[in-house]
């Protein structure tokens, strides 16, 4: 009877590209043993999802105009694969800069910014190939290029420089078999938004290669007061560049999936691509045709007072977060400067009983209710990640408990502290980045920081 069993099971293989997806922060997190603490409401600082707390809805405008088109019942049914023309003239008007032109030809709608990147990776590259993606850097880059055979190359960013690429090693990846260079600005997770300069020296590196960009700028124009956002595109007139971008975060709507790619091209570098990305876009039809129909009016209609009042309202968070970890023994909080995170580095010399930023947050949700992303996530052990999304009220009590959960696992090495690092740049002693004399408690060693920035801030500015 088992021997007929055997002979009738039936055993179906999967594919290649199905054996090769992997998504790190899937990997992770669903391993993890998270199990709240019962006495304390939990408190999820992990999601990059602005609408999980429901305190930043979207604006009367952006619901409006989905609704008028729901109520004229003409966009229940199919578009173009690469969107109706009217939504992507209104995408190219929005894009446009006096120095970086754009049309409707040029853009291409997408089911989401997610789906814009595989789209650029599956039409760059494919097996044999490398594309180089940031460290840290959202994992979605990797899962993507893996599961189509790409190799991945991941180029360091600076902690010690509010997390701007580190070009030289960045260039010694590049090789005749890099495909793309993907740039993410402003960053998940880093919050990081790049200067202009160096952008421009972004910019300088590849063309001295001639290797295309593709830009991830989902989170354009979410710069903090101060800053300034600069597209990729809008900086050179040498490098061909698909910017990938979409509603989901600057309109806080990231369930709609709608997001877009645009082709600078320059020189006509990218006159097959332009090809192969219409092909591909044929794959699943089109995105959503409710939302697409509704694009012109979103772009339009959305007050400024809307984005300003967001931004404000994350600035106001960061700078809480900021305030509260930078003063717990052990914590290293990085500023940022836009998008909607933050990075903090563990010295996990004073956490002895922790081998990795996976136990220190796993526990962390143990005892105190706390989750915040472990950095492993993004390929970048002992740091952790906070989203500034949450109610500004929740802020000081997440902090208060990620203060009374370090100070009780905290310890002092059992090798004597080292208590002159100065003169010696981003020095690494056990594992632990030290910046011009910045000590594990996130203060300047001595009250200096010779002058320059550390953890997004110049010390006049502390």
């Amino acid at each position: 009877m088992a021997q007929e069993i055997k002979k009738n099971k039936w055993t179906v293989p999967i594919s290649k590209m199905a054996q090769n997806t992997f998504n790190p922060i899937r990997s992770i997190v669903d391993t993890m043993k998270l199990e709240p603490h019962p006495d304390k409401p939990m408190i999820a600082l992990s999601i990059g999802d602005p609408t999980v707390f429901g305190n930043l809805p979207m604006s009367e405008e952006i619901e409006n105009a989905v609704i008028k088109c729901i109520k004229q019942r003409k966009y229940n049914g199919y578009a173009p694969s690469v969107g109706f023309d009217f939504a992507r003239q209104a995408i190219a008007e929005y894009v446009s800069t006096p120095s970086s032109q754009v049309e409707a030809k040029d853009v291409i709608l997408t089911s989401g910014c997610s789906g814009a990147l595989e789209l650029c990776i599956s039409c760059l590259a494919e097996p044999g190939h490398n594309i180089l993606i940031p460290k840290p850097g959202f994992s979605l880059y990797k899962t993507l290029a893996e599961s189509l055979g790409i190799e991945v190359r991941s180029y360091n960013l600076l902690p010690e420089h509010s997390w701007e690429i580190d070009l030289q090693h960045l260039e010694k990846l590049i090789d005749d078999e890099t495909a793309a260079v993907i740039v993410c600005n402003p960053s998940n997770p880093c919050g990081s938004a790049y200067r202009k300069e160096h952008l421009l020296a972004i910019l300088e590196t590849v063309a001295r290669h001639k290797k295309p960009v593709i830009a991830d700028e989902i989170y354009e124009h979410f710069v903090f007061n101060g800053q300034a956002y600069h597209s990729l595109a809008s900086l050179s007139t040498v490098v061909p560049i698909l910017a990938c971008s979409g509603l989901t975060k600057r309109f806080l709507v990231p369930g709609w999936r709608l997001g877009w790619i645009v082709i600078n091209d320059r020189n006509y570098a990218f006159t097959e691509v332009r090809n192969g990305l219409l092909k591909l876009s044929q794959r699943i039809l089109g995105p959503n045709t409710l939302v697409q129909a509704a694009l012109p009016e979103i772009l339009k209609l959305t007050p400024q007072s809307f984005y300003t009042e967001t931004l404000e309202y994350l600035e106001t968070n960061a700078q809480l977060f900021y305030k509260y970890l930078s003063k717990i023994q052990g914590l290293m909080p990085i500023m940022p400067r836009g998008a909607m995170y933050m990075m903090i580095g563990i010295d996990m010399r004073h956490f002895p009983e922790f081998t990795s930023d996976i136990e220190f947050t796993q526990l962390l949700v143990t005892e105190q209710s706390v989750f915040c992303l472990p950095a492993s996530c993004f390929q970048y052990p002992n740091y952790f990640r906070v989203v500034l999304t949450i109610p500004t009220e929740k802020v000081q009590e997440a902090c208060d408990r990620i203060k009374e959960f370090c100070a009780q696992h905290y310890h002092f090495p059992a090798d004597p502290f080292v208590q002159s690092v100065k003169g010696h740049k981003n020095e690494q002693i056990n594992n632990t980045s030290y910046v011009n004399g910045l000590c594990p408690n996130g203060h300047y060693e001595n009250g200096k920081s010779n002058g320059i920035e550390v953890n997004g801030l110049h010390d006049a500015e502390k």
